[in-house]
């Protein structure tokens, strides 16, 4: 018995004295900065959740998109109720030149994608999730740099992520174009004033694999003439996705006023029809805590032959961001105004104006 006290003495004290010799590990925060090797960095977490409150003067949602004309925004359509936009919750991170990030949102606002053809139709995966982005890449050479996979589209002002965008509601250029791109890109910094990309894409828009093959070819041209100014001229084309030339701009002329814009034309590959479009951005900062904007746009729709006639919308909306930390609050009130009666007043009767307003709640990770 005492040579078995004994043994089991001998063993408490050894396993004591290797827990006390052993390193404690210092955990991955998942912050800039935090990690046990400095040769190994971080894993960074990203993210945004939003909520906002919509009322539409008419009594009825009017902007969502319609079908039948082609024309509708995306997002903040629900009437008359403080609803849920999405959680966005991202992850990145870099080691030596090769990288990846991916990026997952839950909710409404996640969730709304276009129907493959790039023709502006909403439709849900039928999932509770939707992948904004899934890709790695690698620095060839501080010049070169490789990436392939799921990709936020290349094309465009707007994006899906409202930490994004200045403005909550979306654009109907935004609605329209690609949401995101699946495919391989190579990108050449010639300096930090003209970069140029080039990629081979899945034969349709915001899908993770094609249908037939990958058939769609894109490329964006960077310039940044002068500082505080960067316009991006890009291009995407394909047997089954189309055409669309794009080009967006912004222009930081003081520290307090900034001037943003978005042209773009669409020409699908069969069937006739697409649109043509235009976006205004002028924002100016009257404090540090609150910018003031607006977006003004243009949107026409092409005929498609003798049965379906073109239409077309002018949109005014004016908005606020209130900064509170993280937290942004977003109120902002729209106008719109169509060629054709594609909206409806509060008797339900058709109508070429809609108005609403919005209010919004932002806060990014």
């Amino acid at each position: 018995m005492k040579k078995i006290l004994l043994l089991l003495s001998l063993f408490v004290i050894a396993v004591t004295s290797v827990k006390a010799a052993t390193p404690t590990a210092v955990a991955d925060t998942g912050k800039v900065g935090t990690s046990a090797d400095p040769k190994d960095p971080p894993l960074i977490f990203f993210g945004s959740v939003d909520t906002y409150y919509k009322y539409d003067f008419s009594g009825h949602n009017n902007i969502g998109y319609n079908p039948s004309t082609g024309i509708g925004t995306s997002f903040a359509t629900d009437q008359n109720s403080v609803s849920i936009g999405m959680i966005d919750l991202g992850l990145k991170k870099k080691v030596g030149k090769a990288s990846f990030v991916g990026e997952l949102s839950f909710g409404p606002r996640g969730q709304y994608q276009s129907i493959p053809n790039g023709d502006g139709s909403a439709v849900n995966n039928g999932n509770s999730f939707h992948i904004q982005n899934l890709y790695v890449s690698y620095d060839v050479t501080d010049k070169l740099n490789f990436a392939a996979g799921y990709m936020a589209t290349f094309i465009g002002y707007e994006v899906i992520s409202p930490t994004g965008n200045f403005n909550y509601s979306t654009s109907y250029l935004f609605t329209s174009g690609p949401f995101q791109n699946a495919g391989f890109k190579a990108t050449y910094a010639f300096s930090d004033k003209v970069s140029l990309m080039a990629g081979i894409f899945n034969d349709n828009w915001n899908v993770y694999t094609s249908q037939h093959d990958v058939s769609t070819f894109g490329a964006q041209l960077m310039v940044a003439p002068v500082k505080g100014w960067t316009a991006y001229l890009n291009v995407a084309t394909g047997p089954t996705s189309g055409t669309i030339f794009d080009l967006t701009t912004a222009y930081q002329i003081t520290d307090a006023f900034k001037l943003g814009l978005n042209g773009a034309t669409f020409t699908p590959a069969h069937g006739g029809g697409g649109y043509d479009g235009v976006a205004l951005y002028p924002q100016i900062a009257v404090s540090k805590i609150v910018t003031l904007g607006l977006r003004g746009e243009y949107f026409e729709t092409k005929a498609i032959g003798t049965t379906v006639p073109s239409a077309n919308v002018k949109a005014l909306t004016a908005t606020a961001n209130i900064k509170a930390g993280a937290l942004t609050l977003i109120p902002e009130i729209r106008f719109d105004n169509a060629k054709n009666q594609i909206f409806t007043d509060s008797d339900g009767a058709p109508t070429k104006s809609a108005n609403q307003f919005v209010i919004a709640a932002v806060y990014a990770f």
